[in-house]
C-alpha cells in the first residue's frame, strides 16, 4: 500500500471539492451557506464491529457515507460535505484503497456533497475509518429527539427489520436466495431530502434497533411511546417469515430508516412531504415513561434486549 501522502493525493485529493482546498493545506475553508445553521454529525465504523472482513470495499464507503446522511435526515437537514479519517494495516491491499475511494465518488455524486479534509493513519488492529457529515438547515428548524407530545402519532418509513436479516443471512444463519436481506444490510437510503419541518415534532433514525431508538424519543420527551407490533411495516420478504423474525426486526436496528413524532392531522402534509416514500403510522406517545411495544391480542412484549449496544 502506498505511504499516507501518496495514497491522500492518489485516491482522495480527486474527491475533494473547493472547500478543501486540494487536501494540501491543513484545514478546509468552508463558506455555511447565508442564512442557514450548521449540523455536524460523526460516525465510524469498524472492522469487524460493523462490517466484516470480506465485504466490498466500495460498499463500506457508501455505508459509512449513508449512516451519516441518515442522522442529517433525522435533523430535516440537507448534506453539505465530510471529513474522513482513515485508520489502515499497512498489509492492505491497494486494489482494497481504490475500491473504498471508488465508493466515495459514487455516493459524493448521488447525494452533491465531496470531501472536505480529514487525517489518515496506520492501524495495528484491523481497519478503521470515520466520516465526519456537515449539513445546513433553516435557523430553528432542526428536528430534535425532545419534542414529542402525549397525542403525537408515531410513524416509520419504509420497512422495519430487513438489515438485521441481512446481516443474519451474511454471518451464514439464514438463507437469502434473492439476495434481498443482504443489500439492505450492506446499502442502506438514508431519507434525506424530506421536509419535514413544521409537520414532524421530534425524529430519530433506526440505527440501533426500532424499540431502542423509539425509547430515545420517548426519554428525551417525557412521554411514553406505544406501538403495535403487528403495524410495524415489513417488506414482502420479511413477511414471509411471519412471527419467526419480530422480535429481531423490532431490536435488530441498521435500517436507517425515520421515526417521526407527528401531531395529529397531519398526516396529509406528511405523506405528501414523504412522496413516493411509504410511511406508517404504528402507535401514539401518551403521558408515561418508556416503550410499550403490544402485540394484539396477546400480551405486551417483553425484550432481553431493546437493541444495540457496544458494551
Amino acid at each position: 500500500m502506498p505511504d499516507e501522502f501518496s495514497r491522500i493525493a492518489r485516491y482522495f485529493a480527486p474527491l475533494a471539492g473547493e472547500a478543501g482546498l486540494g487536501l494540501k493545506d491543513d484545514a478546509a475553508v468552508f463558506a455555511p451557506p447565508p442564512g442557514r445553521e450548521l449540523v455536524l454529525t460523526v460516525d465510524q465504523m469498524l472492522e469487524g464491529v460493523h462490517f466484516l472482513s470480506g465485504d466490498d470495499p466500495a460498499l463500506i464507503a457508501r455505508k459509512l457515507l449513508r449512516r451519516n446522511l441518515s442522522d442529517l435526515a433525522a435533523m430535516g437537514a440537507a448534506p453539505l460535505g465530510y471529513l474522513l479519517t482513515t485508520a489502515l494495516p499497512a498489509s492492505l491491499p491497494e486494489d482494497w484503497l481504490a475500491g473504498f475511494a471508488a465508493g466515495l465518488g459514487h455516493d459524493q455524486e448521488i447525494f452533491n456533497i465531496s470531501l472536505l479534509g480529514g487525517d489518515s493513519s496506520s492501524s495495528l488492529h484491523g481497519i478503521a475509518v470515520t466520516a465526519t457529515l456537515l449539513g445546513k438547515v433553516a435557523p430553528g428548524a432542526a428536528l430534535r429527539r425532545n419534542g414529542a407530545r402525549a397525542g403525537d402519532e408515531i410513524w416509520v418509513t419504509g420497512t422495519i427489520g430487513d438489515a438485521v436479516l441481512g446481516l443474519q443471512a451474511r454471518l451464514g444463519q439464514r438463507q437469502d436466495p434473492t439476495g434481498f436481506f443482504t443489500q439492505r444490510s450492506l446499502l442502506p437510503v438514508p431519507r434525506v431530502g424530506l421536509e419535514l419541518a413544521g409537520i414532524a415534532s421530534a425524529a430519530i433514525d433506526v440505527s440501533d434497533g426500532l424499540v431502542q431508538d423509539l425509547s430515545h424519543i420517548a426519554e428525551g420527551s417525557g412521554v411514553r411511546a406505544v406501538i403495535e407490533a403487528g403495524l410495524v411495516p415489513a417488506s414482502s420478504e420479511a413477511a414471509a417469515l411471519g412471527e419467526e423474525v419480530l422480535q429481531a426486526r423490532l431490536t435488530g436496528g441498521d435500517d436507517y430508516e425515520l421515526i417521526l413524532a407527528v401531531p395529529p392531522g397531519r398526516e396529509g402534509a406528511l405523506k405528501a412531504a414523504c412522496g413516493p416514500l411509504p410511511v406508517t403510522k404504528i402507535g401514539v406517545f401518551e403521558p408515561g415513561a418508556g416503550v410499550r411495544v403490544l402485540s394484539g391480542a396477546g400480551p405486551e412484549m417483553a425484550f432481553k434486549s431493546l437493541g444495540w449496544k457496544h458494551f
